[in-house]
């Protein structure tokens, strides 16, 4: 950096001929040494204030300035209009003007954006406050306009690496509804009628770029000219939409609040007019197709973005941004809008070199814009022969087996839920238990999570589980689950948690209308929870005819006694009520057929919450814990009682299929997020002399982990489909298949994590340890391991019989 001071010895200075000469000296020295000056202060001690905008009127003869104790620095950033950041004390402002020297035809326009960002402003959009505009080449030998500085953060990498994939997200998400409510605002209610140039916008486009890259070519590059053959040969029909459009709409050109993912300002509406807005659209979301050699030369800046860090895919914005503008999300003709973007930011490129080659460029790295123009025009005519358009990384989990367009939608506004709403909310939660947790309101919910609940339920994401409901399959929901186990309160906020879910299941299949009334519909509405009560403590309860809890007839009650443990749930003060498996007095009857499911509302006289069970020392306060519950002399109608007397068995069968891929699908995504926490360790520690990574027992780790998770998924998505195209009956086989499989692997990935992050792994500080934990009841809950084992054997030796010789 080089900086020159020039004193001033007079305490008022004109903006003109001293100070226009002064300028054109800062630009020489700026040219001369080739972009090395990307500052220059003009500093008076002992005077008075400088840079009183507010007094300034806009159409006078003169502008004046008083300079004291200020400074005034040539913005290094920009490729187009150069920028002055103006500073005195407390205020700052900032300046742009047209450049120096000859100019292309109909560029650097800088009296459209002051008149653009002034309409904007008054409506309500984020832009920086313009204050007055100065037409008078006299004054610094260019047109010029000032406007507020705003403070904030700029990110000239698109990748955004020195933020975390929550907040990345989020920053993106931020970014395209920004976009789609510059796109909702009517040009006549901004006062901007006659902005743009009317129909033919993609015609004139074509044109205009084309005379712009004829002007500043240096050498022939014949793509070129195919491209733009190709673009005036296929002009849009509907060549007559008519928004307010920014034109040169990209995440660098956006000022982010300093801690919050949120938009303070947009920046350089130079190029801005009135236009179809899939222009922008296709403009801010090019870099999803970026040619690689181009990352390659432009790393850590807009040209170097990396498609391998992890962020919202292509579709996910696409999907935010027509949600917001209320529009579908088939867009026609985008493949245009993709070519002309790539067409044009190629000429822009030339554009860039040719001022470099006459010395009026304004960044230091111009010179390197003569090697991207062909790499983008090869991109943008193979675009041209595209019709669909999606992002190459993050892909749909699951190509093998086919979602419903339904469930595509719903999954990709999960994602965007999950990255907008609940992975910004983390902290807060986990803030909320830590400092409850030895009161009585750690059973409560945090604020936050009801909030959370009621946006989720606005979206339409709302009891995703359930088919009937839904309209998803089951394949369609196994990867919303796999989405929503990513984070461990994500399935709460969609209504979409255990026990709930499978209370829900069974009063939806087996309940009466009455019960369906009185229960189902306000858990369906998120207005209560519940809880199951099945297991036993006094009895192996891995084999469940063992149930000792007795529901007994008397005349038009059912009586209930027995104890219950690992109630899941009970401890939320919202569980209103519980269901409840016990045996029923029928010795005729098989094994199977002596057990009932009853509903007992949780206020009922007899029924006593004893404790709360830990899980290796995890009391689980989000999910209501796991109670230990003792049923004394509880009477209930006769009305409670589910499918009627014996039926318990083939309800649990019924309530479990779905339920148990549902549980490993959202283990898989509590998968996926410690593999993420392992690799991201991994690359940031080092143990002798490198990276965890380097050592090859970590990096086998990682592989192995990834191997689990994908052989896991696909035999839990088979199972899903089998579901669906057979029914829970023809898929048990499967169903136990996948209940062994998936906490295997889980946890096997977990324990990983734990082992590369070392202590922290087994700390608050991670949550690997609460994931382990839960995912080891997982080897018990709903059947231990061993007998599935032997199912899975049983119904293996059958279907292997029907083909064997020998007798089995």
């Amino acid at each position: 950096m080089c900086w020159v001071d020039f004193p001033l010895s007079s305490e008022k200075h004109v903006f003109g001929p001293p100070w226009h000469a002064l300028l054109e000296y800062m630009h020489a020295c700026y040219c001369l040494l080739g972009g090395e000056v990307n500052a220059i202060s003009i500093s008076q001690e002992n005077k008075s204030s400088i840079c009183d905008f507010s007094a300034v009127k806009e159409g006078s003869e003169r502008v004046f300035v008083f300079v004291s104790n200020g400074s005034l620095s040539l913005c290094s950033s920009g490729q187009s209009n150069p920028t002055f950041y103006l500073q005195k004390g407390g205020q700052a402002y900032v300046l742009r003007k047209k450049p120096h020297g000859p100019l292309l035809p109909r560029a650097h326009k800088v009296d459209r954006e002051y008149r653009v960002q002034k309409a904007l402003f008054s409506a309500g959009f984020p832009v920086p406050e313009p204050l007055l505009y100065c037409s008078d080449v006299s004054v610094i030998g260019t047109e010029f306009y000032v406007m507020q500085h705003v403070q904030g953060r700029i990110f000239r990498d698109l990748s955004l690496p020195e933020v975390g994939p929550a907040e990345r997200s989020a920053l993106y998400i931020a970014m395209i509804e920004t976009l789609a409510l510059l796109h909702s605002f009517d040009l006549q209610s901004l006062g901007l009628q006659g902005y743009g140039r009317g129909p033919g916008y993609c015609r004139r486009q074509v044109s205009t770029w084309k005379r712009q890259y004829d002007a500043a070519a240096h050498t022939d590059i014949p793509v070129m000219n195919k491209l733009a053959e190709w673009l005036a040969n296929n002009l849009p029909p509907n060549d007559n939409e008519e928004s307010l459009i920014h034109g040169d709409f990209r995440i660098d050109n956006i000022i982010f609040h300093p801690t919050e993912a949120r938009v303070l300002a947009v920046l350089d509406w130079e190029l801005s007019t009135a236009i179809h807005p899939l222009a922008d659209l296709a403009y801010a979301t090019l870099f999803y197709f970026w040619p690689t050699s181009i990352k390659d030369l432009g790393q850590g800046t807009v040209l170097g973005f990396k498609d391998t860090i992890e962020m919202p895919s292509f579709e996910e914005l696409v999907s935010i941004y027509c949600r917001c503008r209320g529009i579908s999300t088939t867009l026609s003709n985008f493949n245009f809008f993709l070519t002309l973007s790539y067409f044009k930011m190629a000429a822009i490129s030339q554009g860039v070199y040719a001022r470099y080659l006459i010395g009026n460029a304004s960044a230091e790295n111009s010179h390197e814009f003569a090697k991207i123009v062909k790499p983008l025009a090869e991109r943008g005519l193979e675009l041209s022969k595209r019709s669909s358009f999606s992002s190459t990384h993050h892909s749909i989990s699951g190509e093998l087996f086919h979602q419903s367009r339904k469930g595509q939608e719903i999954l990709l506004k999960i994602k965007q839920f999950m990255k907008q709403r609940i992975y910004p909310a983390e902290k807060e939660i986990i803030k909320y238990y830590a400092e409850h947790g030895n009161t009585e309101e750690k059973w409560k919910k945090p604020p936050l999570l009801e909030k959370l609940k009621e946006m989720a339920k606005v979206e339409g994401l709302w009891n995703l589980f359930l088919p009937d409901v839904s309209g998803l399959s089951q394949l369609d929901y196994a990867l919303i689950a796999e989405e929503t186990g990513k984070c461990f309160f994500a399935p709460e906020v969609f209504n979409c948690h255990a026990p709930d879910t499978g209370n829900m299941e069974v009063l939806h299949m087996y309940g009466t209308e009455e019960q369906k009334k009185d229960w189902l519909e306000p858990l369906l509405e998120g207005k209560i929870s519940s809880c199951f009560c099945m297991t036993e403590p006094d009895v192996a309860s891995s084999d469940a005819t063992n149930m000792q809890c007795s529901i007994e007839r008397d005349g038009n009650s059912y009586v209930i006694n027995g104890k219950k443990w690992w109630s899941s749930g009970a401890g939320n003060p919202n569980c209103k009520v519980a269901i409840v498996m016990g045996k029923t007095k029928n010795s005729s009857a098989s094994r199977y057929e002596q057990h009932s499911m009853i509903i007992v509302p949780m206020a009922t006289p007899g029924l006593k919450l004893i404790r709360p069970l830990s899980v290796f020392g995890y009391l689980d306060e989000i999910h209501g814990g796991h109670f230990e519950i003792h049923f004394n002399d509880v009477r209930v109608p006769i009305s409670n009682i589910i499918l009627g007397e014996g039926r318990g068995f083939e309800i649990a069968q019924g309530r479990l299929g779905p339920g148990r891929i549902h549980h490993c699908m959202r283990s898989l995504g509590a998968a996926e997020t410690a593999l993420q926490i392992m690799c991201q360790h991994a690359a940031q520690r080092e143990t002798f002399g490198k990276k965890l990574y380097h050592h090859e027992v970590v990096a086998h780790w990682i592989t192995e982990c990834r191997l689990s998770i994908e052989q896991a998924r696909l035999l839990t998505l088979k199972t899903a489909s089998k579901i669906d195209m057979l029914g829970n009956k023809k898929a048990r086989k499967e169903v136990a298949m996948t209940k062994v499989v998936v906490p295997r692997a889980v946890l096997k990935v977990i324990d990983c994590a734990i082992q590369v992050c070392g202590g922290g792994g087994v700390s608050q500080d991670f949550p690997l340890a609460s994931m382990f934990a839960y995912i080891r009841t997982l080897h018990l809950a709903d059947g231990p391991d061993k007998v599935h084992l032997s199912t899975i054997a049983r119904w293996e030796l059958l279907d292997q019989s029907k083909q064997l010789t020998a007798k089995i």
